[in-house]
């Protein structure tokens, strides 16, 4: 019988016990650094806010994508920060870039927080690839239900405003330095080296959040193989559309590290096999609860 990944039980982690959407300053410097995020947010911040609006951001960290709002001409933003010690540092960054005049620092948890009057954007970036560990999808739907309750519509606009999630059958190399050890990996061109496609990628899931969507995915779809080889791992490929802009027929995009998970069990494909993928978890899980929701027998 040819390979079929399936469902098994899995423990679910709250990382919020880890990092999860509780990142302390000392890990910023690789968000602040990392072009593809920082620049791509920069650019959909610039083609959206506009002189006089107002915007919230959710889950601020340092601070610099309200700095960019305010930049762009947003004449009040509300910067949502629940560490005390990064809320603290992103006011002496938003006091130091010269906006802290229009940016007001919140120290307060995103999952409860109202402006006090309308706004006409809201960020929000606590985001991992395949929308796994952060809190994204759920803090964005408990601030639509409460801010209709509360003001009616229409909503804001949301930045990002929609997700691409793709799932892709792949064999990885786990040897390192002669050791091997089959461990989740995040791969960029650096690491790309270390696997090989064995199939086209596979849409999973698209949603925008200005729409209703659902946190908890549920995946059972077949694939054709068309390389030859082990199938060890899934790749997990996840492209934020952080501005649609219409009138240009173009988004601004951030695609993110994909995410690699091996698999319990190993099986040799062929070219033309048709592989079953199914697995399942909830947005905000571990990675460890969608690793373990997938396996494979032949």
């Amino acid at each position: 019988m040819r390979p079929h990944l399936y469902v098994v039980s899995a423990d679910k982690t709250d990382d919020d016990a880890m990092l999860g959407q509780f990142i302390p300053i000392h890990y910023h410097y690789q968000m602040l650094d990392q072009e593809a995020r920082i620049g791509g947010f920069e650019q959909a911040i610039q083609a959206t806010v506009k002189p006089g609006m107002k915007v919230v951001e959710l889950g601020a960290g340092t601070g610099v994508l309200s700095f960019f709002a305010a930049r762009a001409g947003a004449s009040k933003v509300y910067c949502v920060e629940r560490i005390p010690h990064v809320a603290r540092a992103a006011q002496a960054f938003l006091q130091k870039n010269g906006v802290a005049d229009r940016v007001e620092l919140v120290n307060g948890d995103a999952n409860e927080f109202l402006p006090p009057e309308p706004v006409d954007v809201v960020i929000c970036e606590m985001l991992h690839t395949g929308m796994l560990r952060e809190k994204q999808m759920n803090v964005i739907q408990a601030f639509k239900e409460r801010y209709l309750a509360k003001f009616g519509g229409p909503l804001p606009r949301f930045l990002p405003e929609a997700a691409v999630m793709a799932v892709q059958p792949i064999y990885t190399d786990y040897t390192f330095h002669g050791f091997e050890a089959a461990v989740p990996m995040f791969i960029d061109a650096n690491n790309a080296r270390r696997v090989a496609q064995l199939a086209e990628p596979a849409i999973y899931s698209v949603f925008q959040y200005e729409a209703e969507y659902d946190t908890h995915f549920e995946v059972d779809f077949s694939v054709e193989i068309h390389t030859a080889g082990v199938l060890n791992s899934l790749r997990f490929m996840h492209k934020n559309l952080l501005a649609i802009l219409e009138n240009e027929g173009r988004s601004i995009d951030w695609d993110m590290h994909d995410l690699v998970v091996p698999l319990a069990r190993p099986v040799e494909v062929a070219a033309g096999d048709v592989v079953r993928l199914r697995f399942r978890y909830d947005a905000g899980d571990s990675l460890l609860a969608l690793a373990e929701s997938i396996d494979g027998e032949e």
